[in-house]
């Protein structure tokens, strides 16, 4: 009867449901990996015309697509060659997704990246609050409203970063995602799913690493 007298407190729980938790570069090792093998596997046969497209889903605040934006941009520096990037961030939180699109973060965020990346990619807020990502690592990205389970997915992706999302969803609820995550990407696109996630009863669909 509250939350029905009661708009905003709908917000408020809608808000208190939402597990934002996420970092730059979470799971350094499994980021290693995405560095090493992974976004190596995507680029390196492409011909410079070719357009790279990758969906970021359950984005929260933006600092895991930024981390990929960065290993891809690093990528494309070692092989001299510019592909046309798109990695689509979207998240069904709107306050989130306006804090990734700002791409201005706490100074805490120097415990997740390294002094190098921090210098080359952050310039640092004036009154020392935290940095501000660099304009060529955020044009790599469109960050947009998504509902993951009644929106239409993106299509056409080398690759799917779905991160710790899974785990809060019933089994029912995986099994749609994953067949809509088979669909969306490429023959040979990649699936990067968090640490205690797995595709289940679709190995036939997918292959893991």
């Amino acid at each position: 009867k509250y939350l029905q007298q009661t708009p905003e407190e709908v917000d408020a729980l809608f808000r208190d449901l939402l597990i934002g938790v996420t970092n730059f570069f979470r799971d350094p090792e499994t980021f290693t990996v995405l560095e090493k093998k992974i976004i190596p596997e995507l680029l390196d046969d492409k011909p410079a015309s070719s357009t790279i497209r990758i969906w970021s889903a359950g984005c929260s605040t933006g600092e895991e697509a930024y981390s990929i934006a960065i290993l891809l941009f690093e990528r494309m520096e070692v092989l001299k060659i510019n592909f046309k990037i798109q990695v689509f961030a979207t998240d069904i939180d709107k306050r989130a997704i306006g804090i990734a699109r700002a791409g201005v973060y706490h100074a805490g965020i120097a415990d997740d990246i390294s002094p190098d990346r921090l210098a080359r990619f952050f310039t640092a807020e004036p009154d020392g609050s935290g940095y501000r990502i660099h304009k060529n690592i955020r044009d790599l990205l469109v960050f947009s409203e998504h509902d993951l389970i009644k929106d239409p997915p993106f299509s056409k992706l080398d690759m799917i970063s779905c991160r710790n999302l899974l785990i809060y969803m019933s089994s029912d609820l995986q099994k749609k995602i994953i067949t809509l995550f088979h669909y969306a990407l490429n023959l040979n696109g990649m699936l990067f799913l968090g640490t205690s996630e797995s595709v289940g009863e679709f190995g036939n669909l997918f292959a893991s690493l």
